[in-house]
């Protein structure tokens, strides 16, 4: 996960980048121009932006491009990727179902072993849903799917994770915690947040996107009131 010297970027980075002024978009149709990106070993990234800049498209770049390396990668999307019918147990155990064949799959799925039921029990009662284990997904609260989605990336583990906007949906109080959760969990990450003040905490480094265009990818410390104003103004 080298990274070349991009706008903002203190250091020297001499490997290609994780992607070089690719256009990014879905069925012909670019959503993203000329993006160039990478992510090193133990930096943080949150992507900002408005609503339609682009973020799912660069992050779904990102993370075909760190599978295509060989790397494990941990993945939040936006829509959370659960089951109604199954419960939340069974819906993190998804998280290493490529770990496994298909035998090995459906006995965890008709009857989950005790470890890693005690495995999954630990992760939801680090994200406050304990009680919640043998419950159908379909009955939970947004904010109780986005957390069955983060026990599910936690369960999996990894090198990297990729999440979208995988705060959104829970309380101030506990999206701070849960990212100081990942932050411990995924030393090298990219998120997209939609928490100015929360992405300025949490990453090491901050990518803006406005209209299909990267405006501004510094570190944190470099990234004042004025980008952000840019990046969010009419």
């Amino acid at each position: 996960m080298a990274a070349t010297t991009a706008p903002g970027h203190a250091a020297l980075r001499t490997a290609p980048p994780l992607i070089a002024a690719a256009d990014l978009g879905y069925g012909g149709a670019p959503v993203l121009r000329e993006v160039t990106l990478d992510l090193a070993p133990g930096e943080r990234v949150a992507l900002l932006g408005r609503s339609g800049a682009g973020k799912s498209t660069l992050l779904d770049a990102v993370w075909a491009a760190l599978v295509a390396q060989g790397q494990r990668v941990a993945l939040v999307p936006q829509d959370h990727g659960l089951v109604p019918q199954l419960s939340v147990l069974r819906n993190a155990l998804m998280g290493r179902l490529d770990d496994h064949g298909a035998l090995h799959n459906l006995a965890t799925f008709v009857h989950p072993r005790r470890a890693e039921r005690a495995a999954v029990a630990a992760i939801l009662t680090e994200v406050g849903l304990a009680p919640e284990i043998d419950r159908p997904v379909g009955r939970l609260s947004g904010g109780q799917r986005q957390r069955t989605a983060l026990a599910r990336a936690l369960y999996r583990g990894g090198d990297v994770l990729v999440a979208d906007e995988p705060l959104s949906a829970v309380d101030p109080r506990q999206a701070g915690a849960l990212a100081d959760l990942l932050r411990d969990r995924f030393p090298t990450a990219i998120v997209a947040l939609h928490d100015v003040g929360l992405a300025r905490r949490w990453a090491t480094r901050l990518v803006g996107l406005r209209q299909g265009r990267i405006l501004f990818d510094r570190p944190v410390e470099a990234v004042d009131d004025a980008h952000v104003q840019a990046l969010y103004a009419p």
